[in-house]
């Protein structure tokens, strides 16, 4: 990572004392804390306050092989509500994805990521996956260049880590700004990827920025999704949650259909979310203009919620929920040939309903 001085110096000062609290307040361990600080930093615009997680290969909260690297936010609060946290109670390099033991939920390092985090993926694996032979490179956007092994690809599994790329990173007391560069000779992908994370002024929102510029000789397609794993003032997904979009869902199987149903244009849940419920589901029935690109959340019991807008069309919509988190995940289609950019925004718009 590359800052100025005096850059360095403010996100060491900002991120030293809030980790030990905040990760404590969250009831996660102190194992965690022990090896070396987490490189963070907090904004702010007056209305909404944000700490995020940067880029770092060696003390980052996010090390996985999975999730971009940029933006990862660990909390976002708003008129008193907290949005954002961790939905699992420690992590585990031997685990996969995530696995339940006794009360703990235990995630594994491609998965224990918090707030609206994204995910490139290609065919369902990555950039150069398919033709790369074990013990060659491939690419995951935002993360880096991997190398294949034996095994099918898994989006849990954590892969070696050939070449991380470059990370810059510039702070502002409201936005913060992450490139990411890269360039796998191999394969033949390469790219210039920019994110900002900016609290827009004077108003509850936070908007992410993209533009990725393909600047190998391969074309780039695939998707790229936002988890959005929600923790809203750590409420168990349950009946006083109620998650809309602007048209009529189709109906779509429901692992249980005791514990949440279609209705119309919304998913509700019929139960609260314990133990090892889960709910999770496809949302069809959005058009290719990108007005349907449009999710609400509200939660009755704690009088808040938030809007997801996205300015491109919808490619797919997946919805996924256990008791600490519920996911609505957007994706939309990239096809960037060389020399060519893409760009995306998403604006999340909190508020409260009473």
């Amino acid at each position: 990572m590359h800052h100025s001085h005096a850059e360095h110096t403010a996100n060491r000062r900002d991120r030293l004392r809030p980790t030990v609290h905040l990760l404590l307040g969250l009831g996660l361990t102190t194992a965690w804390l022990a090896a070396a600080e987490i490189p963070q930093v907090e904004i702010s615009n007056g209305q909404l306050r944000a700490q995020l997680f940067l880029p770092d290969a060696n003390h980052g909260f996010y090390r996985g092989t999975r999730f971009d690297w940029s933006g990862v936010i660990g909390r976002l609060e708003y008129r008193g509500h907290n949005y954002y946290g961790p939905w699992f109670d420690r992590r585990d390099p031997q685990v996969s994805d995530y696995i339940y033991s006794g009360q703990e939920i235990i995630a594994g390092p491609c998965s224990a990521i918090t707030g609206p985090v994204e995910e490139f993926q290609t065919r369902g694996t990555a950039l150069g996956w398919d033709e790369a032979q074990p013990g060659e490179t491939f690419v995951k956007i935002g993360v880096g260049v991997l190398r294949k092994d034996a095994a099918p690809y898994h989006f849990a599994r954590l892969y070696e880590m050939a070449d991380p790329g470059k990370w810059t990173v510039k702070t502002e007391p409201d936005a913060v700004d992450f490139t990411h560069e890269l360039m796998d000779p191999r394969s033949g992908y390469g790219y210039a990827y920019h994110k900002t994370v900016r609290l827009a002024p004077g108003k509850p929102e936070l908007v992410l920025e993209h533009r990725l510029k393909n600047t190998g000789r391969r074309a780039i397609t695939g998707t790229v999704y936002n988890h959005n794993f929600l923790v809203l003032d750590r409420q168990a997904p349950g009946p006083d949650f109620k998650i809309s979009v602007p048209y009529p869902i189709e109906p779509a199987p429901l692992a249980d259909p005791t514990q949440a149903a279609i209705r119309g244009n919304q998913l509700v849940y019929l139960k609260p979310l314990r133990g090892e419920d889960r709910v999770q589901t496809v949302l069809k029935g959005f058009s290719s203009n990108p007005r349907d690109h449009e999710i609400r959340i509200e939660n009755s019991q704690a009088g808040a919620g938030l809007k997801i807008t996205g300015d491109r069309p919808l490619s797919h919509l997946a919805y996924w929920s256990i008791r600490t988190v519920l996911a609505v995940e957007p994706f939309i289609a990239m096809a960037i040939d060389p020399g060519q950019e893409f760009t995306w925004q998403t604006t999340y718009e909190y508020y409260t309903t009473r």
